[in-house]
């Protein structure tokens, strides 16, 4: 007597629904708006969406998106905007999987920062920029950050998560006292009499920022090392928000969320740079970016904006609405909508950001600058663990190596020779 086989069979629709499921939530759509209201003129934005990256047969796509505010003039901005992208890929090895490179993105966006802060400053201009600058690739979001412009991401469910630092010496006492002990000094204004005004400001020079690229009449104290996080979302996407301090000192994030609740991004920029000048007017140059990364299926019709919510009610307006014959099928193959943290590190030191002890054992080459990639002759290859004082840290004849030039700079960075080129009244 037999007996029916325990194989359940699949309808061959639900498996071409499901291999279409599983291609839609590979690769998110990423939908992208800017608006700005100029006031100096200094601010800047780059944008560059599918991004090719060939390996082999294989093509990866991944965007660019960059915030530079400048001060002290729109050189550095300008530079940073145009010089930055192929710094910090030119810092990934060629050969590197999916996987790998997506791993490789928080070292290389350290070098490709010092990097273009050390050429620019070759240029012997004082200008300065902020940087917040956003790599995405799949489901993955990676951010390095300089300064106080800022990146905010709201998840579906309604979670903000801050991926950037705000590098004001007010408000880091970490900052200030790596400053000092570099050979900086921080103080405020003083008006005469024992008067102190403002902002604690970095001396020479009065930058209020611990880190910019430029800036090279304040010292190299002032360091160009980011703070990098990286970031995976659920397929069911999410929102994100860079903007210059312009909207930040008007505006908090939540403010700035539910102002454009509902929007399409261009309307939702335009929208948060209006809320932000009509709340302190146009001190300063306000500029926004606004970027949807959603499942390749079009969501649901824009709500209209709503004043204020609990969180977890704005699941609806990310995730599309399914028939009742693939809802099933939906339902298997969405994630949980939750944001994984990969990876976070902002110290300014670059023997800790550009450490040997790292998962892709050919990330740095034996005989290449670990931050401006120049050819190493041998012999000539400094260590990025010499003069290190800390016993936990591997051998000085251990990789990564830098240049003479890019030994220098760390050295600068961390006090221990004369500072940048002094610039006299």
């Amino acid at each position: 007597m037999s007996t029916r086989s325990e194989h359940h069979t699949v309808p061959l629709s639900v498996l071409l629904k499901r291999e279409l499921a599983n291609e839609k939530i590979e690769m998110p759509e990423i939908v992208h708006g800017q608006a700005s209201q100029s006031k100096k003129g200094e601010d800047f934005t780059l944008v560059k969406t599918e991004f090719q990256r060939v390996l082999g047969d294989e093509v990866r796509t991944y965007s660019v998106f960059g915030l530079f505010d400048g001060h002290n003039g729109s050189a550095a901005a300008i530079y940073t905007k145009e010089n930055l992208l192929n710094n910090v890929i030119a810092a990934i090895p060629p050969d590197l999987n999916r996987d790998e490179w997506v791993a490789a993105l928080p070292r290389a966006l350290v070098a490709g920062f010092v990097k273009t802060d050390n050429d620019f400053k070759e240029k012997a201009q004082t200008s300065g920029t902020t940087v917040s600058f956003v790599i995405i690739e799949g489901w993955i979001v990676t951010v390095a950050s300089v300064g106080d412009s800022r990146c905010i991401l709201e998840s579906t469910e309604g979670d903000i998560h801050y991926l950037s630092a705000d590098h004001r010496l007010e408000c880091d006492e970490a900052e200030r006292d790596r400053i000092t002990a570099s050979g900086g000094e921080v103080g405020r204004l003083n008006t005469g009499g024992g008067a102190e005004i403002g902002p604690l400001r970095c001396w020479p020079g009065g930058l209020c920022l611990s880190r910019s690229i430029g800036d090279m009449d304040v010292g190299e104290f002032i360091v160009p090392v980011p703070y990098v996080k990286q970031v995976k979302l659920s397929s069911a996407g999410g929102k994100l928000i860079i903007s210059s301090d312009g909207v930040w000192d008007a505006i908090s994030a939540e403010v700035a969320l539910d102002c454009c609740r509902g929007m399409p991004p261009e309307a939702a920029a335009a929208q948060i740079v209006k809320e932000a000048v009509q709340a302190k007017g146009l001190r300063d140059d306000t500029t926004c970016i606004v970027i949807d990364i959603q499942p390749q299926e079009k969501p649901p019709a824009p709500l209209p904006p709503m004043k204020k919510q609990e969180k977890g009610v704005f699941k609806s307006m990310f995730r599309r609405k399914s028939s009742k014959s693939s809802s099933q099928v939906d339902k298997q193959y969405i994630e949980p909508d939750v944001v994984e943290e990969l990876f976070e590190e902002g110290s300014a030191m670059l023997s800790e950001r550009l450490d040997a002890k790292y998962p892709i054992c050919n990330m740095f080459k034996l005989f290449m600058c670990a931050v401006c990639q120049a050819e190493i002759k041998f012999g000539e290859g400094i260590s990025i663990h010499s003069g290190s004082s800390n016993l936990r840290k591997l051998r000085p004849w251990d990789g990564p190596f830098l240049c003479g030039g890019c030994q220098e700079k760390k050295e600068a960075m961390e006090g221990r020779r004369p500072s940048g080129v002094k610039v006299t009244s």
